[in-house]
């Protein structure tokens, strides 16, 4: 066993709890926090890992109960030495029909909460000599769509949020990197999107396929790791290229199956 611990938020299900088991396997002890306790509450008996995991029911806005469920982890495990922002929240309604109030919780999860829970993690971070802080940000916070304005001006601030620990907390010795998910096949996906929109997703991702919650555990785990050592301050595209594309991808492809 390594002794590292990471504290990965939003971790009952999808990517947090894929990269809860990514830390697992390498032989870390990991803190899974979630505002849905018997989510939390599945994913640990799930795991069935009682000596190597902790359960953290917290809301990432609530400022006392964040503080409080990162010093219970470093408490618990005697250091901590990743935090991976993962918890997050999404309202789809055109920019005109989004209630002040969705804009603010969608905020709140999904940007002030990783502010807070860095905020908490870091000085005991560097008490060990320092750590590292994955965001998980979006495609959607780098490039616009539909019905996002609240997710997407979210994500596109916690990249920038990202930038900014990096910058602050390199003198503590940690990095921070965040890691933008393009879509990716998790219960959400597979509930919301429809066989058309998979259809225009497949059209417009080189890669011509949706993402794994594996394959975004492996990049975040990468970022926590010490493979990692001298890269912080960036966003990471895990995306199958979908950032990258253009128009006419679909014209292309068509053209190249009747050559």
């Amino acid at each position: 066993m390594s002794g590292k611990v990471a504290l990965v938020t939003g971790s009952g299900r999808g990517i947090g709890l894929a990269a809860t088991r990514r830390f697992l396997a390498e032989g870390w002890r990991v803190a899974l926090l979630d505002i849905d306790g018997e989510l939390l509450g599945h994913a640990m008996a799930e795991l069935a890992r009682p000596e190597e995991t902790l359960a953290l029911h917290c809301d990432v806005a609530d400022v006392a109960g964040v503080q409080a469920a990162v010093r219970r982890a470093a408490a618990h495990f005697g250091r901590l030495d990743a935090l991976v922002n993962n918890a997050g929240t999404a309202v789809f309604k055109p920019i005109l029909d989004t209630t002040p109030e969705e804009w603010a919780r969608v905020l709140a999860v999904n940007l002030t909460g990783p502010f807070l829970a860095t905020q908490a993690a870091a000085p005991i971070m560097a008490e060990t000599g320092g750590g590292a802080v994955v965001n998980i940000t979006s495609i959607s916070g780098l490039r616009a769509s539909t019905l996002r304005v609240a997710y997407g001006t979210s994500k596109a601030g916690l990249a920038h949020l990202t930038k900014q620990q990096a910058v602050e907390l390199a003198a503590l010795g940690i990095r921070v990197n965040a890691v933008a998910p393009g879509p990716v096949d998790t219960a959400m996906a597979k509930a919301v999107h429809t066989p058309e929109i998979r259809r225009d997703y497949h059209d417009t991702i080189p890669l011509n396929r949706y993402g794994l919650e594996t394959e975004l555990a492996e990049a975040i785990f990468f970022l926590c790791s010490d493979r990692a050592s001298y890269l912080t301050g960036q966003v990471i595209a895990v995306d199958g290229g979908f950032d990258a594309t253009g128009i006419g991808l679909p014209t292309l492809r068509a053209e190249r199956r009747n050559l």
